[in-house]
């Protein structure tokens, strides 16, 4: 059992949301859904516990007094574009919107980081012209296109 967990907010959605978390990783699960009447079902959920990636969250819901901001969001590292693209349609798909420099949000209103490991060795470049660069193009993007970052790394 880990020490601190997060608790996301929801209005009414926080088993909804659990599940389509859990949908987008592999080493994913709902651990548990308690209902304010005790039951084991219905439409009553009051706390759901999930793990994403070895990570216990917990979701409840409590109304709609403390919708999401920006202030908070899931930073996701990606091996490679292909896992990039497959999160950042999943993440945007049913009303969830897209942002700049890799982040967007969900259609709960959760902002995700998602975030290519390339993207990390670019702009740390020991070459500062070569960061630099990536930089640039980095800021002009909305998902994060790896390919496009080493052509302008590579000022090419």
């Amino acid at each position: 059992m880990q020490k601190i967990t997060p608790c996301l907010w929801f209005d009414t959605q926080a088993e909804e949301a659990a599940t389509f978390y859990v949908s987008l990783f592999d080493d994913a699960e709902v651990k548990s859904v308690q209902h304010l009447d005790g039951t084991p079902s219905g439409d009553d959920v009051a706390l759901v516990s999930f793990r994403l990636e070895g990570q216990e969250f917990t979701a409840i819901n409590g109304g709609p007094q403390f919708p999401f901001t920006e202030a908070v969001s899931f930073q996701v590292s990606c091996k490679d574009q292909a896992e990039v693209d497959r999160l950042w349609r999943a993440i945007t798909a049913d009303g969830g919107e897209e942002g700049q420099c890799g982040w967007c949000k969900d259609r709960f209103g959760l902002s995700w980081q998602i975030i290519p490991d390339r993207m990390g060795e670019l702009l740390g470049d020991p070459d500062p012209e070569r960061a630099q660069r990536a930089m640039q193009a980095m800021l002009q993007m909305r998902k994060i296109d790896v390919a496009a970052l080493e052509r302008a790394a590579d000022g090419t």
